[in-house]
């Protein structure tokens, strides 16, 4: 991301301004932040799973978003894009009128890019962890075939899982699904998954 000029922004004038605006932007703490564009990688990724979400919510209480539904974390006042949004349920909205600022994903996918990774694995996750309706956090590799999903336990503790390598399946508790990793990858190049392997599930994060 790129913070733009150091002048306080209002949250309102941050939406009415990106409402408008054929690029998008983070808001946090009265500053706007210009969120860079995607590889070709991120993007074939992206299309793959756009693909599979949409088949998996068909018929359920549950609905799939792409990059373009903005996210509010009520708790901190992060106004972000997640790749991938799910809701099961009904769905809550800063203006409901507007529908185009969610307030309770079940589950947030973000694909990682080398710009953004310690973000999406660090401070990103700090705010996403305050949702109290979020149950799964999953970050995709776009360099390798590797996707690690941290899931909400009773205790509120998350709990880590590494899927790794084509063979590989991804579970999605909301959607009572396995995805095939073979299937989120396909026609993506890839660089192999040298020394990379499968951490046992159940490690706290």
């Amino acid at each position: 991301m790129t913070a733009q000029p150091n002048i306080y922004v209002t949250e309102e004038a941050y939406l009415q301004h990106e409402r408008v605006s054929t690029t998008k932007h983070e808001y946090y703490g009265g500053r706007v932040y210009a969120m860079a564009g995607a590889s070709e990688e991120h993007n074939l990724i992206a299309m793959n799973l756009a693909a599979i979400l949409r088949a998996l919510v068909r018929g359920s209480n549950c609905r799939a978003y792409p990059s373009d539904m903005r996210v509010k974390v009520t708790h901190t006042g992060l106004n972000t894009y997640p790749d991938f949004t799910i809701v099961c349920g009904q769905a809550q909205f800063v203006h409901p009128e507007k529908r185009d600022t969610l307030l309770n994903p079940t589950v947030i996918i973000e694909i990682l890019s080398p710009s953004t990774e310690s973000y999406d694995r660090g401070e990103k996750f700090q705010h996403y962890r305050t949702i109290e309706t979020l149950q799964e956090y999953i970050l995709v590799s776009q360099r390798t075939s590797h996707i690690e999903r941290f899931i909400r336990q009773d205790t509120s503790e998350w709990v880590l899982s590494d899927f790794v390598g084509m063979e590989a399946s991804l579970p999605l508790k909301a959607l009572d699904a396995h995805i095939s990793l073979a299937e989120i990858y396909e026609q993506v190049p890839l660089v192999p998954n040298i020394g990379l392997l499968r951490t046992p599930a159940g490690q706290p994060s």
